[in-house]
């Protein structure tokens, strides 16, 4: 759940100017996306994070091998068998909380004037894999933007500004303008500034044509405008807006998946006209425009961005202690690249709903009102479902 959280983040190797368009009444954002500076080294550019009180953290594992020696298993595949252990993750998170209180949010809040900013940083994990085998690196960027801005929105935060850092070991100039380009589309979407950024090149230290990404992202929300989740009540109900696919979650799963498919990323997927590399490679939904136009209309309690940890881990956090929800699994149209993940890695269905968005991106907790109208104003661009409702309890149960 998003608290009042505050974070300082000291960047030294770069400099960036420091205009910041925003939305009215701040600065006409015209300039939106014309303001980035950029730093060039050739070494490891330092980053030093001091957390205040009620910051943002989350953990985000990324895993190239698996060390078990059931390497050829048919079947029963995990996300914590093919290398990522959320448990491990998040006990990383609770003895970061002791050391700085109210750290687990999706955003980490820093309170100026009337105002709080809202800050939060992600990278795409090993979907850089995927872009690596199949050549599409031009949208990749859009996806390390997505993983920032929609982190942030759920405090109901208008992202102002992203900054990217672009770190390989031989800089090869046509592929990092393809990645630039994608981060500036994926800012466009998010109607913020790409502010700046740093390239680090850095000899020996990545495989050739191979490269790392990390982004972040700052927004702002009026104080009395947070959306935090303490209002949440049992009845509220649950909306869930579609998802492009697997987005830039799980992907270490989707990997030992296709490795024990036998299928190449070049083949159809089953079930769709698209290849299987087109259909993981679908860039993540930006949903910063559609969310804040729902929230502007009123009803919204809280916001789940489901990433990592799916449903059962993403939706809880929003809410109060004591509260639960109910999925109805047939709520929605589940993506095929899902059923084809799940048939190929006969995987159960509690790790599917821990690891994989399943084709619902975001959840917003709402008055039944709000579900009502919300269903009401859908139209194809912005499809919404009623996938559930708040219940007495705790977790999550799928019906």
């Amino acid at each position: 759940m998003t608290t009042s959280s505050q974070a300082i983040l000291e960047l030294s190797g770069c400099i960036t100017k420091s205009t910041i368009p925003c939305q009215k009444p701040y600065i006409s954002s015209s300039n939106l996306y014309f303001s980035e500076s950029r730093c060039f080294s050739n070494t490891l550019s330092q980053l030093s994070l001091k957390m205040h009180p009620s910051g943002k953290r989350k953990t985000s594992i990324m895993c190239n091998s698996r060390t078990s020696s059931s390497e050829d298993k048919v079947g029963g595949l995990t996300y914590k068998e093919a290398g990522v252990d959320i448990d491990a993750g998040s006990e990383l998170v609770r003895r970061i909380a002791k050391m700085a209180p109210g750290i687990g949010g999706f955003g980490g809040l820093f309170p100026l004037g009337d105002s709080y900013l809202v800050a939060g940083t992600d990278g795409v994990g090993t979907k850089l894999k995927l872009a690596f085998e199949t050549g599409i690196h031009d949208t990749i960027g859009i996806d390390l933007v997505a993983m920032s801005v929609n982190d942030i929105v759920t405090s109901g935060a208008k992202p102002l500004f992203f900054l990217d850092y672009f770190a390989t070991s031989r800089l090869d100039v046509d592929l990092a303008e393809k990645v630039i380009r994608g981060i500036v589309d994926g800012c466009k979407q998010s109607d913020c500034a790409l502010l700046g950024g740093e390239t680090a090149e850095m000899p020996d230290f990545y495989a050739n044509g191979e490269y790392d990404l990390s982004g972040f992202a700052v927004g702002i929300v009026k104080k009395d405008s947070v959306i935090d989740g303490k209002n949440i009540i049992a009845g509220d109900v649950l909306i869930g807006l579609p998802s492009s696919g697997v987005h830039s979650n799980g992907f270490s799963l989707v990997r030992r998946v296709i490795k024990q498919s036998g299928l190449s990323l070049k083949d159809q997927l089953p079930g769709s006209p698209i290849t299987l590399g087109e259909a993981l490679m679908a860039p993540t939904v930006i949903y910063v425009k559609q969310v804040l136009d729902i929230i502007n209309k009123g009803g919204v309690k809280g916001i789940a961005h489901i990433t990592g940890g799916g449903f059962t881990d993403n939706i809880p956090r929003v809410f109060p202690k004591g509260l639960g929800a109910v999925i109805h699994k047939d709520s929605w149209v589940v993506p095929p690249v899902f059923k084809w993940i799940q048939e190929a890695g006969n995987i159960e269905d509690a790790e599917m709903s821990r690891t994989f968005n399943m084709g619902i991106g975001m959840v917003l907790v709402v008055t039944p009102d709000t579900a009502r109208r919300i269903l009401e104003d859908g139209c194809e661009s912005s499809k919404a479902f009623r996938i559930g409702e708040v219940v007495q309890g705790d977790g999550v149960s799928y019906h």
